[in-house]
């Protein structure tokens, strides 16, 4: 007997349809299920991923200072009462630093013991002083209340990562200095605020005043000259391809290779940039210009396809009607064509700079991992970038450094996210249905 159609109604299906039809239903269940549990999974994990890092970040946006009423003794700093900026540059701030502590604990006596306490504050202090006193020298003279940054360590007890009930022997600050930072604490002198520093400092050899904004300035510089390089050539590369070029083997093979460029990996356009912009065009290491000369080339690839892609997702129709006007080939594309592809050429091009913003290999192999203290002012001057600072302060041994490369990546994360949010929202903004 044949059996009924599966689309008869269901007092009138025999057994085995109705059998296969609850089987397809349980199978398509299985599968919705699969797949809830794949995207739940992936985002527990990126939850845990995410949150470990934060957890070890937080403390970097915190910061221990130490206020100190400190002499601004003209004897130590301008004897001879010149006000000269180089007699005072070469003052022995550390000297007026070491006398606020000394008045604080006049029974410290012993010479070992002074360096003890002098460990407290730490040794950027002196600079600060330094750059306060030259901003202003009417200081001198005066007793001024003054904030410094803490020492690492009095940093990582304050904020609870040393231990004070292991023994002297296994942690780094010994019972005398925890005694004296108690006493501190006691008269108000020890203060946890935000650490403004991470945010407006460069990178230092002390983790306590160790910042991001020298890399972001770097960045900013690399990815500006990768840009400029990078998106006019992509474009105007993609509007030949697509629009102009004679289909032939001769483009065939650059369309075959600009693909596979897309795919290389980048430590190799690293190596190219070291052979080319290095060694036979000698351009400064460890600059923006070189750093986005390299970029550009990972980059290229990206655009051109890109490109390219939002190009022929123009209806030929439009062409068409542009040509029925008596518009030329120029101007269909610029007039017609490439504004309506704009959308997807941004949002291409932005995709293409956040992938160039979060590269460290190439950098590495042209010179972007040299220790930076100062602030870059131009894409010629030395300089790094936020992934290089976090490789950079990932391979130092001091556990301040720990928390600030937790606290960069977020940084790090925060402009990806950025620039992937700006490429979504310029797609569904401009995009248009066909």
């Amino acid at each position: 007997m044949t059996e009924r159609p599966t689309d008869a109604p269901l007092w009138q299906r025999s057994s085995g349809q109705l059998a296969r039809l609850k089987s397809r239903h349980r199978a398509e269940r299985r599968f919705k299920a699969y797949g809830i549990a794949a995207l739940v999974t992936a985002a527990g994990f990126l939850f845990l991923l995410l949150g470990g890092i934060a957890y070890k970040a937080h403390p970097a946006f915190l910061q221990t200072s130490i206020e100190l009423s400190v002499y601004f003794d003209p004897a130590v700093i301008d004897p001879e009462g010149t006000h000269e900026p180089e007699v005072l540059r070469r003052a022995d701030y550390g000297a007026l630093i070491s006398r606020s502590l000394a008045e604080l604990f006049p029974e410290v006596t012993e010479r070992k013991e002074k360096r003890a306490l002098q460990k407290l504050v730490s040794p950027s202090a002196r600079h600060e002083l330094r750059a306060l006193l030259l901003d202003d020298p009417g200081l001198i003279g005066r007793t001024e209340r003054i904030s410094f940054p803490a020492a690492s360590d009095l940093d990582m007890l304050i904020k609870g990562q040393i231990a004070r009930d292991v023994p002297e022997t296994e942690r780094r600050l010994s019972d005398r200095q925890i005694a004296w930072i108690d006493a501190l604490d006691e008269q108000g002198a020890i203060d946890l605020g935000f650490n403004h520093r991470f945010f407006t400092n460069a990178d230092s050899r002390y983790p306590e005043t160790a910042g991001i904004w020298g890399a972001v300035v770097g960045s900013f510089f690399t990815l500006l000259m990768t840009l400029v390089l990078a998106f006019p050539i992509g474009v105007a590369s993609a509007i030949y391809l697509e629009e102009f070029a004679p289909k032939n083997r001769w483009t065939d093979f650059i369309e075959v290779n600009v693909n596979n460029l897309a795919a290389v990996p980048s430590i190799i356009f690293g190596l190219l940039g070291l052979a080319i912009f290095l060694q036979v065009f000698e351009l400064p290491r460890s600059a923006p210009i070189v750093g986005g000369l390299t970029l550009m080339l990972m980059t290229l690839p990206t655009i051109i396809i890109t490109t390219r892609a939002a190009l022929g997702a123009v209806p030929p129709s439009i062409r068409e009607a542009a040509y029925g006007i008596g518009a030329s080939p120029m101007q269909v594309v610029t007039q017609h064509v490439l504004p309506l592809a704009l959308p997807g050429i941004l949002t291409g091009t932005i995709i293409g700079m956040a992938r160039a913003l979060g590269e460290t290999a190439p950098l590495l192999m042209i010179g972007m991992v040299a220790f930076i203290m100062e602030i870059p002012e131009g894409p010629f001057d030395p300089a790094t970038v936020l992934p290089v600072q976090v490789f950079l302060w990932a391979d130092r041994p001091e556990r301040g450094f720990l928390e600030k490369t937790s606290a960069a990546i977020i940084v790090l994360l925060v402009f990806l996210i950025a620039m992937n949010a700006i490429a979504i929202y310029l797609r569904k903004r401009f995009e248009k249905k066909w």
